[in-house]
């Protein structure tokens, strides 16, 4: 039992609306029993000897190998990445429930060099085969069908070629890697350390930004100014690790002789940058008749004169505010889930039952939600910040569409089954849509109804328009930081420079909320990952469309995309449901559909 260093409000805390019953916590033993388990000491000790004799039977050789020779290489990296996967994924999930902790952020550094050590002899791999013909390794997989399975890897792979550096330089790298990790942590570890005093209470930056859709208006505002009087306190801390980070990206890019700062992140998501430039202007073209039409509905809802940035997700006057527990929500979802397909629910089941979801609001856990795959011989496993909100319900859903997809893409194996980000939003929002729709079709009265819609408005507002506003933010960043250091002023400018196209006129800003991009993970973790959400939505628009069209045999054809895993290219994953992503005419047929559930909200106002 962990000894909570402070008093954090929870919604299972004395006056909060009400219980949210026994929610789950993780079970790691399926990774390992312990940091002393046996087995993770046999597997590190495994690890280093088959780094050093992979390197030794393979460097230098990859040219002279057949088939055959070639497949056994092919397999005994994915047998290495496997065992390095399981490693990390059980020190990393371990720190991620307590991230203040220090001798787990130790354990999981460690662990992380021990790694990086172990694995540096293995950049070879990469380089060498870039350095082979063309015709060469298509003989070879005319040869071997099996080793022709992998032909998705090495594409991805060889996308990379007019970007590779020296062996040599690519093994400093490789080596210094540890380095941008240890201002990632320097992010989390801050970010959950920080304290909040709302009304005499002390929170966590969970339970102050759970206050933001606060029915009172007060509350909201106290929790907005408390979290940008926090943040401006530690303005600097979050200022030098974005700096850091875009710099080291920018002399990374540099060096390899990319174009542009978002060009590696759609090498990595297998998505040609003209597609994500299409989606990009294709939303911010929409801002006026999606986020600008909306929050002007929902001003004149909550009889503003004009909003401020408190009242972007509060709750409508007509809106029930009673707490959703565990039970309904777990029902709510796999009801869903089962309604679509009794294959879905068959795979989420076990989530909730064997201790592969974390969902309790904790001291020092990891702000936010994620489902992360593990290894393929493992398992996903869900973390949460359950609070019972309705918003709530449809993370679960969404993050349990995650956990679907990575079982269903598992069989693929170890370098198969990982999607690029743009499709892996596929089965989450995809699983956000179902519920939603069936909550919406079992509404009582229109007031309901009304409350629904304009609830997923608002999340796929917060899907597509913000995350296409943090795009855009996150490219001005880069593209600034190359002119040299940028101060906590000059980010804050470029964060409000998109902030007031993004929502509309409707609002107003208050002092400190151009801090407020200082919070968001994404930014550091994961550069550009965000417009990821925004064509995960887009397609799922589309997808659901086509099924709601009554699309012959259509959940058998979701089922095989997801589990195809990264092994297919967008085009042939979207090539039976008749859709194109490069289609520039494919973002605005998934963006109707937005602006549809707000032509339906104005006409209830008729």
């Amino acid at each position: 039992m962990i000894q909570l260093p402070f008093p954090v409000r929870d919604a299972n805390a004395a006056g909060a609306a009400a219980p949210l019953g026994d929610l789950p916590e993780w079970n790691l033993d399926d990774l390992y029993t312990g940091v002393d388990a046996a087995e993770l000491k046999r597997d590190l000790d495994w690890l280093e000897q088959a780094c050093a004799s992979f390197a030794k039977d393979f460097e230098g050789n990859l040219a002279e190998l057949d088939a055959g020779g070639f497949l056994d290489c092919v397999l005994r990296n994915e047998k290495i990445n496997q065992i390095a996967g399981r490693i990390m994924s059980f020190a990393g999930l371990r720190y991620y429930q307590l991230t203040t902790d220090a001798d787990r952020a130790k354990f999981m550094s460690d662990l992380q060099e021990k790694i990086t050590n172990f694995t540096t002899p293995l950049v070879f791999f990469t380089l060498e085969i870039n350095r082979l013909a063309d015709d060469h390794l298509d003989g070879l997989y005319a040869q071997n069908a099996d080793l022709a399975r992998y032909k998705p890897v090495f594409d991805r792979v060889r996308a990379m070629k007019p970007y590779q550096l020296s062996d040599e330089l690519e093994k400093f790298l490789h080596d210094l890697g540890v380095v941008g990790d240890a201002w990632e942590r320097l992010f989390d570890e801050t970010i959950a350390g920080l304290e909040f005093e709302v009304d005499g209470e002390t929170l966590n930056i969970e339970g102050t930004l759970n206050l933001l859709t606060d029915p009172e208006r007060s509350k909201r505002e106290a929790a907005a100014r408390e979290l940008a009087e926090v943040f401006s306190s530690n303005i600097k801390t979050f200022a030098r690790v974005h700096n850091t980070q875009a710099k080291e990206k920018e002399i990374i890019d540099r060096w390899r002789g990319m174009e542009t700062a978002q060009l590696g992140r759609h090498l990595s998501n297998q998505v040609e940058p003209e597609v994500v430039e299409a989606l990009r202007n294709a939303v911010v073209a929409a801002y006026p008749k999606l986020s600008h039409r909306y929050y002007e509905l929902k001003r004149k809802w909550l009889g503003l004169d004009k909003m401020q940035v408190w009242d972007r997700n509060a709750p409508l006057p007509l809106e029930d505010n009673r707490i959703v527990d565990w039970a309904q929500a777990e029902k709510m979802v796999m009801d869903a889930y089962n309604a679509f397909d009794p294959r879905m629910g068959q795979i989420a089941e076990p989530f909730f039952r064997k201790g592969w979801i974390d969902a309790a609001v904790k001291p020092g856990k990891a702000p936010g939600a994620f489902a992360h795959p593990t290894v393929t011989n493992v398992h996903p496993y869900v973390m949460l910040n359950y609070l019972g909100k309705p918003r709530d319900v449809m993370t679960l859903a969404h993050e349990l569409g995650h956990g679907v997809h990575q079982v269903l893409a598992a069989e693929q194996g170890e370098m198969l089954s990982s999607t690029p980000l743009t499709l892996a939003e596929t089965a989450s929002v995809f699983g956000e849509m179902l519920t939603f729709r069936r909550m919406l079709d079992g509404a009582k009265d229109d007031a309901q109804r009304k409350v629904l819609l304009a609830g997923k408005v608002e999340d796929m507002i917060n899907t597509v328009v913000r995350q296409i506003a943090f795009y855009d933010f996150e490219c001005k960043l880069h593209a600034a930081r190359r002119g040299g250091e940028l101060t906590p002023d000059d980010i804050n400018a470029l964060w409000m420079s998109v902030q007031a196209e993004s929502l509309g006129p409707a609002f107003e800003f208050m002092d400190g909320y151009e801090t407020f991009w200082s919070y968001v993970p994404h930014f550091v973790h994961s550069p550009f990952y965000v417009y990821a959400y925004a064509f995960g939505d887009g397609l799922v628009n589309a997808l659901y469309a086509v099924y709601a069209e009554g699309d012959a045999g259509f959940e058998d054809k979701y089922f095989e995309m997801l589990k195809a895993g990264g092994s297919k290219h967008h085009k042939e994953l979207l090539a039976p449901f008749g859709l194109d992503a490069s289609d520039p005419a494919f973002w605005d047929k998934g963006l109707s559909m937005i602006s549809g559930f707000i032509d339906e909200l104005e006409a209830m106002e008729a």
